[in-house]
């Protein structure tokens, strides 16, 4: 791998010493970045705006122009799979992603194309190629898929969530069914995670959004099994054996140790577990990422800033990288980000043990 001059990010998921902990926030290109808003409006909605390589590499880099990042993330979204499957993605205003052709059968899942991803996802591959020809090598970035159990969520379930009424039917009335579209999700985010590598991405991220909605032995059969299956498939290539992987499982505080022995590099943490606490549990088997509360970037500077410390002080900044548990608001203004990312990175440094 080629690194970054600013290879902080990397370090630390590799648990090497650093000169101050890493940042980078989830979601952090989006609706709270005035420009933002005005490039969405220029493309004409989200959809036009990730499926065009342009569009999608200005997305990506606008935070990184505004903030002293140490990482870029590409601006997508994790349910590109399932509308190259023939799904039908859309977005209703206020109510988030939605597909017009769901699947609730075993027949739909059977008659789902296994897509070759530098082929229907070309737009993707091209994004992350221009991204790092844009970043000339001054800072990571991160490639991404949905987990298979999220991905399969939605397109069970059509959109609006709600109590994942369709999904867990259908887990109990045909667990079979669900192992079939597992499986066929599985095989296609490996492939599309690989190319993503091999068209420059230094670092990948699973996001697991929904695996927090089953019960613990449903988690790891339905779940964690099949985020698996695609680290060991990135392991086993050549291409990829060596690109670190974090998982990020929203309520996955029940499984952190299956979870970390799953073959990741890191674990994403949501802000309802304590920092040190995991550290002492998991003993460095992964590095860790997370954990401050997307909702406290509403409060004062003051209170950031203290919170930010606490967080800091649960860790000692080996193997770590500051991130919200989950993504920016919104509607939170772009000064408590800057805020919060200066915080971090004043504190930081002043952590003799993370040198």
């Amino acid at each position: 791998m080629n690194f970054p001059k600013n290879h902080r990010y990397l370090a630390a998921l590799a648990q090497e010493p650093v000169d101050r902990v890493p940042v980078w926030l989830m979601r952090q290109a989006g609706r709270y970045l005035p420009e933002y808003q005005k490039l969405r409006q220029h493309a004409g909605g989200i959809m036009p705006l990730f499926r065009t390589p342009e569009l999608a590499c200005t997305a990506t880099l606008q935070p990184l122009q505004r903030y002293p990042l140490d990482a870029a993330i590409l601006f997508s979204d994790i349910l590109t799979i399932p509308d190259a499957m023939g799904l039908g993605l859309y977005f209703s205003e206020g109510e988030g992603p939605r597909f017009r052709h769901p699947i609730r059968e075993l027949r739909q899942i059977n008659d789902l194309p296994l897509i070759a991803p530098e082929k229907e996802l070309r737009y993707v591959m091209d994004a992350v190629a221009l991204i790092c020809r844009e970043l000339a090598g001054r800072t990571p970035l991160i490639g991404f898929c949905g987990s298979p159990w999220t991905m399969a969520c939605y397109m069970v379930e059509g959109g609006n969530l709600g109590n994942f009424r369709y999904i867990k039917t259908l887990l109990g009335d045909s667990p079979a069914a669900v192992h079939t579209l597992l499986d066929k999700l599985a095989r296609v985010a490996a492939d599309y995670l690989q190319q993503q590598v091999v068209a420059g991405a230094h670092a990948i991220q699973i996001f697991d959004s929904w695996g927090g909605v089953l019960h613990k032995s449903a988690y790891c059969e339905f779940s964690l099994r099949y985020t698996k299956q695609i680290i060991d498939r990135l392991r086993s290539s050549s291409i990829t054996q060596n690109i670190p992987v974090t998982l990020f499982t929203r309520n996955g505080f029940a499984w952190l140790n299956e979870m970390a022995q799953c073959g990741c590099d890191a674990l994403s943490l949501d802000w309802q577990v304590d920092i040190a606490a995991v550290r002492t549990q998991l003993d460095r088997q992964v590095a860790l990422q997370g954990n401050f509360d997307p909702a406290l970037l509403y409060t004062s500077v003051e209170y950031i800033r203290q919170r930010a410390a606490q967080i800091l002080d649960g860790h000692d900044g080996i193997g770590y990288i500051f991130n919200l548990g989950h993504g920016v608001p919104p509607d939170v203004h772009p000064e408590k980000v800057g805020a919060l990312i200066t915080a971090i990175q004043e504190l930081s440094a002043q952590q003799p043990s993370s040198r």
